[in-house]
């Protein structure tokens, strides 16, 4: 059996956006579930744009997510092995240079449009006669170059979207090299996928035309041509692609607190016919990968919704998962992680307990009678149910008149773990000050 090789390869000509972050997932999760390989290939062909911060993140942002590479390529260190294959390609005549100007590629686009046909390119390139190109060239002209497709059926059988067939004859023969030498983005990436021997690309639908010209460029390199699996691209979730998708970025996810198992489970399950649950490793979470599963139609994606999904996940976050990233022991997690939005949250009731709080009274002669009732320390988890039945007992109230007024002495908040088992985290001297309106 082949070796599994599946390739993510961004452009970091911008930050990693959650459409392309979802499209790396997708890679990660395929090659772990087959026992392949995952490659990250840095498509840097854009002098002018691409840029190493840009490049940074990204790479920050894949090791966040756990979605790590085991080997690399770098395109604008490859630009020799472009140009010999290009030379070759040129040779045997499936490289041709076209002289047109994109004022005139223009007008044969609206011309056709206008006759109600297809904008496809008419090869008057190829009618050129050496007199042509020679005055083209006395003008000024330089050729940018197109890839000739071959006539017939161009057919694959995709992983999400099942057979797909064009007819070469109804498209543009692509161009492969701008009118300044630079390589445009079909060509270097079929020869480096034949180089790195990728065997599934995983992409956005967006690359559904381009993968019908480029696996006429696979056969004409001789490579074998991968399987591909084409994802509906995501939408804002009034069901249009927004500015806010096409922006929101793992960095900002990150910043507001998204666990990376989070951003993960939701994104794989998302516009597939199974529930989104959480996942708390991505092992686990490639096993269920199955393109069959997911739908043809475009995923609504709603940032509110992962938000709320993140506080799910964190609710069933396991103590020896956040142990390395929180101050406090397996009970006082466990304790207080229903009331958490994000992992980071702990902290409130670190401070709750540790730092000085400013209690909230509102029933001072219950207060005063809770303080006169509080037991010595040592105390337990059985010290609050003792202590609150006398307080109910002397006072006379009971259910939420007595809970709320020593909850918000206590931590000033309105919500919050069983005092059961803050009383013990605030130790008797802090819990007695905050009954007296003291803080502390």
């Amino acid at each position: 059996m082949t070796d599994i090789k599946v390739r993510f390869a961004p452009s970091p000509t911008g930050f990693m956006h959650i459409g392309n972050t979802r499209t790396a997932l997708f890679n990660w999760l395929w090659a772990q579930k087959l026992g392949g390989k995952f490659m990250l290939r840095i498509d840097d062909t854009d002098k002018q744009r691409s840029k190493k911060e840009y490049e940074d993140v990204i790479r920050d942002n894949l090791k966040w997510l756990g979605l790590v590479w085991s080997e690399e390529a770098r395109q604008s260190a490859r630009f020799e092995r472009y140009n010999e294959v290009t030379a070759r390609l040129k040779a045997e005549g499936r490289i041709y240079a076209c002289y047109e100007t994109p004022e005139e590629l223009e007008f044969k686009r609206k011309r056709a449009l206008s006759k109600g046909l297809p904008p496809i390119y008419d090869r008057q390139a190829l009618r050129n006669t050496a007199e042509d190109i020679a005055k083209y060239e006395a003008e000024g002209r330089k050729p940018h170059y197109r890839f000739k497709l071959l006539p017939g059926e161009i057919k694959w059988n995709d992983m999400v979207r099942g057979e797909v067939c064009y007819e070469a004859e109804k498209l543009s023969d692509p161009i492969v090299i701008r009118e300044d030498g630079s390589f445009l983005y079909h060509l270097p990436s079929v020869i480096d996928d034949v180089d790195f021997g990728i065997t599934h690309i995983v992409r956005g639908e967006d690359h559904v035309t381009n993968t019908a010209s480029q696996i006429q460029m696979f056969e004409a390199l001789g490579g074998r041509v991968p399987t591909f699996a084409h994802l509906p691209l995501l939408t804002g979730k009034e069901g249009k692609l927004s500015k806010r998708l096409g922006s929101l970025g793992v960095s900002e996810l990150r910043a507001e607190g998204i666990e990376p198992m989070a951003v993960s489970s939701f994104l794989a399950k998302l516009g597939t016919s199974e529930a989104i649950e959480p996942f708390y490793d991505l092992e686990t979470l490639a096993a269920t990968l199955d393109f069959a599963k997911i739908g043809r139609a475009q995923p609504k994606f709603d940032e509110e919704e992962l938000k709320h999904f993140n506080v799910k996940l964190v609710h069933g976050l396991d103590y020896d998962r956040v142990a390395g990233r929180v101050d406090v022991d397996e009970q006082f997690w466990n304790a207080v992680r229903p009331n958490l939005e994000r992992v980071a949250d702990v902290k409130i009731w670190t401070d709750i307990c540790r730092r000085e709080v400013i209690p909230v009274i509102e029933d001072d002669a219950l207060l005063k009678t809770a303080a006169e009732l509080l037991p010595p320390e040592p105390w337990n988890q059985e010290t609050w149910t003792l202590w609150i039945n006398q307080v109910r007992e002397k006072s006379g109230k009971k259910g939420r008149e007595l809970f709320h007024p020593i909850r918000k002495a206590l931590t000033a908040q309105e919500n919050g773990p069983e005092l059961k088992i803050l009383l013990p985290l605030i130790g008797r001297e802090k819990v007695l000050s905050r009954l007296q309106g003291i803080a502390a």
